[in-house]
């Protein structure tokens, strides 16, 4: 985000930081490139805890073709897709490739399925679940979900496929309303080894933590995209008791993936699918069955998920007596596929 130039951060600004702007911008992109909604839609959904490999598992589901995702050339007029590509076709078109921010490995261009579908909650209904210092679970009305089918629907608009594809971890707070929208969409929950896990959030967070305080768009890029999961803006999913343990410990990111995971198991809907990262990487067939439910080729050639490297266990040495026990007791007990 620090290399965005003034020109685009002016854009960002403009179309994001008020509401009152998307709303705008979502009702002409309505009248102009209205889209009939269909509730029918064999759509994916991707929602758990970040740092989950929820990112390689959309690219992965996105490379197969059969998927219109958000990318980042629906950025910065998300809720307005056909308008803002009408104005983009018109442009010189210069893809240019990159590292994303989180220092993880995972090159990026304008045509990178990204998780920017909360500018429309937030839009619509940001008071409602946003506060201060936490997410809280979302349950909007008939009236927003009709209207988020409608947004939807201009999305795929923008394709060549019937079939949307949407990773957005804050969606744990409203799957509910996911499988009201659309009954036939498939649901993925990642999960990965606590431990891993929360090392990778720990690790998240600092870093975010010090390019926020170094750059203040990066601190409004991810207020205006609800991306609260880490950093000096962190507000955890307010799902259970709070923590008593501080942010920039293990403890912590250990207690938040106990307490994300162990409502979900309560609350996610009943045919939901957990996608345990582990054996994504472990063991091809897990990919080969995936695909198989979410009807997409999975001989395509595409490279095999990363294997994780082997587990440190001193790190884990600073973790409350029994938080770790708790939480490997709970990663064993968790759905999965196979």
């Amino acid at each position: 985000m620090s290399d965005y130039g003034t020109v685009d951060r002016l854009l960002h600004h403009l179309s994001l930081a008020h509401p009152s702007v998307g709303e705008v911008a979502f009702a002409l992109d309505q009248m102009f490139f209205s889209a009939d909604p269909v509730e029918a839609g064999h759509h994916v959904y991707v929602a758990g805890l970040a740092r989950a490999g929820t990112t390689v598992l959309m690219r992965r589901i996105h490379d197969s073709g059969e998927f219109r995702s958000l990318t980042y050339a629906d950025m910065p007029f998300v809720l307005a897709p056909n308008l803002w590509r009408s104005i983009r076709q018109s442009r010189s078109k210069v893809v240019h490739s990159g590292p994303r921010a989180h220092g993880d490995g995972i090159i990026v261009n304008s045509e990178s399925p990204e998780s920017f579908e909360e500018v429309f909650w937030r839009t619509f209904a940001g008071a409602s679940f946003i506060a201060p210092s936490h997410l809280s679970p979302h349950d909007p009305d008939h009236d927003l979900i009709d209207k988020y089918r409608s947004f939807v629907a201009s999305v795929l608009r923008t394709g060549h496929t019937s079939r949307y594809l949407c990773k957005n971890n804050n969606n744990i707070l409203r799957l509910s309303t996911i499988r009201s929208a659309f009954p036939n969409a498939t649901i993925l929950i990642p999960y990965r080894n606590p431990i891993d896990q929360a090392s990778s959030l720990l690790r998240q967070h600092l870093r975010f933590k010090s390019l926020q305080q170094a750059d203040s768009f990066t601190d409004s890029y991810m207020k205006w995209l609800v991306h609260h999961e880490f950093g000096g803006d962190h507000r955890a999913f307010a799902v259970g008791r709070e923590s008593a343990y501080a942010t920039d410990t293990l403890a912590y990111w250990v207690d938040q993936w106990l307490a994300v995971y162990g409502w979900l198991q309560k609350t996610a809907p009943k045919d939901a699918l957990w996608v345990r990262y582990e054996s994504l990487c472990e063991k091809p067939q897990y990919w080969d069955l995936l695909a198989q439910k979410l009807e997409i080729q999975h001989d395509n050639g595409l490279t095999e998920f990363n294997r994780p490297p082997p587990r440190k266990r001193d790190h884990a040495m600073d973790l409350p007596d029994g938080l770790l026990k708790i939480a490997e007791a709970q990663y064993q007990d968790l759905p999965h596929l196979v």
